[in-house]
């Protein structure tokens, strides 16, 4: 870890993306105060994708003083791709990928680092709210997820490689969604080390709104729904 690139894809999240940002800074931050008595540092660049967007995310990213490209894929696998391309272009060789919509925690670069070497590290995510979401959702959401290491979460929000190891399998692909989880099993097929990690976190938004019908937002709204299904039907009998 030489060089870090954190990749952020946004399409219209003026509402997330300075939490976002903040907590990327405070990271950093952190991260550069842990190990000060280290010489040659990792430098960290922090890149926005913008993709598609009509609103103020991007009058709010300049005002950051956060890098930011512009595109018009309205694809999530695209956006990724471009933005990992150009960290590696930037002289990258250890690549992060967060959401928008999600903030890391302040040991997330002290953590990764810790985890050296490997080629690649997937991390574990929570939730930022629950009070919109029904008890047995979240019951049976708790069940559903390991958070413990060893886990088999791929999340495209808490994730980070090799820029070496991208390159090989030829990175992300032009997806809608699973882009990640599809870079991932690429990676285990070609034998890549991966560390399934739950002391790499981040949380990230339980909003039940999604761009498109999969990802997480669809995966609580599918939970939530089941959940109230399972209601009535109680209710009936």
């Amino acid at each position: 870890m030489k060089k870090i690139g954190v990749v952020i894809p946004a399409c219209n999240e003026e509402a997330y993306i300075e939490r976002c940002l903040l907590a990327l800074k405070s990271a950093q931050l952190y991260f550069f105060q842990y190990f000060k008595s280290i010489e040659n540092l990792p430098e960290i660049q922090i890149l926005v994708v913008l993709d598609n967007c009509t609103d103020n995310t991007a009058v709010k990213v300049q005002q950051m003083g956060i890098q930011a490209i512009s595109c018009d894929f309205r694809n999530v696998g695209k956006a990724r791709h471009l933005g990992v391309q150009q960290m590696i272009g930037q002289g990258c060789d250890w690549i992060c990928c967060t959401d928008a919509d999600s903030f890391v925690q302040c040991d997330w670069f002290q953590v990764m680092s810790q985890h050296q070497p490997t080629d690649a590290i997937c991390g574990v995510v929570e939730l930022d709210q629950w009070d919109h979401l029904s008890h047995k959702t979240r019951q049976a959401y708790l069940r559903h997820y390991q958070d413990s290491m060893g886990h088999r979460h791929i999340h495209g929000a808490n994730l980070c490689f090799k820029a070496s190891a991208y390159v090989n399998v030829n990175g992300f692909q032009q997806m809608e969604c699973h882009e990640d989880v599809d870079f991932i099993h690429r990676l285990e097929e070609a034998g890549a080390q991966i560390v399934w990690s739950n002391q790499l976190r981040v949380t990230t938004s339980s909003r039940l709104s999604s761009k498109i019908n999969a990802g997480f937002a669809h995966f609580l709204q599918n939970l939530e729904l089941i959940q109230a299904t399972k209601k009535t039907i109680s209710l009936c009998k």
